[in-house]
């Protein structure tokens, strides 16, 4: 019994985090929905801010995605724990099994199938080219999403400056955004004399550079949801034994 109830505080107290977590999460996710301008004003007034911080605004819904998801999962642990519930421990290790099972099958198609995920990129990056040629300058939650990942990863369209080339923006303003030069005004010779990398290409860069950290935090993140659903099966054939 030390060591059951020395499972069910460990389950509760870790739960307790992730529910926290999410609940803050899914606060901050609705509250940059429902109240944007008090949100954008926050923003502007913190000291030495980016002005790239107000475009936060556009992953209100992520934020609230990922904050049900782990309030939910945070809940069916904690009270699954507590009350000796067979059922929300059974759903919690379900859900988290789910996940598991979802980020190990990505694992394998990345590895495995390496040219149809690259083929498949190249595909969507097809349409992500005709959104900017279309939306870019016109579309302010597309202008401001393809601003702030242009300016974080210091990278012009998602191929090179050519995505651009004959789009709203460049025949409204005949420029091409200040991303993709060094200097402006950007016109078209100056970003083609330009060095500025497709945000594509940044970002295999970027994970290339940085894949041993990648695959450090990933099996980090396996081990977690490995022992999270090993103490609940745990806890959940020992309440099935005392009540046996």
């Amino acid at each position: 019994m030390g060591c059951f109830g020395f499972l069910k505080t460990m389950m509760f107290l870790f739960n307790g985090i992730i529910f926290l977590a999410g609940a803050a999460i899914l606060g901050v996710g609705i509250w940059v929905k429902v109240d944007s301008g008090s949100v954008l004003s926050f923003l502007q007034n913190i000291q030495g801010a980016p002005g790239e911080l107000g475009q936060v605004l556009n992953v209100g819904y992520l934020l609230i995605a990922v904050g049900a998801v782990l309030v939910i999962l945070g809940f069916l642990g904690c009270c699954g724990a507590i009350r000796e519930s067979k059922c929300m421990l059974l759903l919690f290790f379900i859900i988290i099994l789910l996940v598991f099972i979802a980020e190990v099958a990505g694992a394998i198609v990345l590895l495995v199938f390496k040219p149809l995920a690259e083929n498949l990129i190249k595909q969507v990056g097809t349409e992500v080219v005709k959104s900017i040629r279309n939306d870019y300058g016109k579309n302010p939650d597309v202008t401001g999403l393809w601003n702030t990942t242009m300016t974080s990863l210091k990278c012009c369209g998602f191929n090179n400056y050519t995505d651009f080339t004959n789009s709203y923006f460049v025949n409204d303003t005949e420029s091409y955004p200040f991303q993709c030069c060094h200097r402006v005004p950007c016109i078209e010779i100056t970003a083609f004399n330009s060095t500025v990398p497709g945000c594509f290409p940044a970002l295999k860069k970027l994970v290339d550079d940085n894949a041993v950290i990648i695959i450090g935090v990933a099996l980090g993140i396996a081990a977690l949801e490995l022992a999270a659903m090993i103490v609940s099966m745990i806890l959940y054939c020992k309440i099935g034994s005392k009540r046996d």
